[in-house]
């Protein structure tokens, strides 16, 4: 098995830990070491950065989301978490990725449920969460 096969499959396990319901506190550190191992994975970054933004660590989710989006500018659901750790920090910058994203599911509806399922995974897992509730009626009203 190779480096990329082990990350796959160690990436496809902790995201079925994650979906069973296992707490985010318990996955960062997977997805760290994950980070470690495949730093130029966006998929594993922004994982991190999602779970990040579970926990409130809003400078950590933020760091994670950029790199997210630096190793591939195309992910949708990167760009929707840099969009949420910037509003979560008070950044500035956040239409240019809104605006990107709907970009994204004007050329393929896919990639929108996709978003949609993990926009809607987030607020049940944190329903009083204004900044999400601002990007799901950006993105999806």
């Amino acid at each position: 098995m190779t480096e990329t096969e082990t990350i796959e499959s160690l990436y496809k396990q902790s995201l079925e830990r994650y979906e069973a319901g296992e707490d985010a506190t318990t996955l960062i550190p997977v997805f760290k070491d994950l980070c470690d191992r495949a730093p130029r994975n966006a998929a594993v970054w922004t994982s991190l950065a999602w779970l990040y933004l579970l926990e409130n660590k809003t400078k950590s989710a933020l760091k994670a989301a950029q790199k997210a989006v630096k190793c591939d500018p195309q992910a949708p659901q990167a760009r929707v978490n840099l969009a949420l750790a910037m509003l979560e920090t008070d950044s500035k910058g956040v239409r240019p990725h809104i605006e990107a994203v709907e970009e994204m599911f004007a050329l393929s509806p896919d990639l929108r449920q996709d978003v949609e399922a993990n926009l809607k995974d987030g607020l049940a897992r944190k329903p009083d969460w204004p900044s999400l509730k601002r990007v799901h009626k950006w993105l999806l009203s």
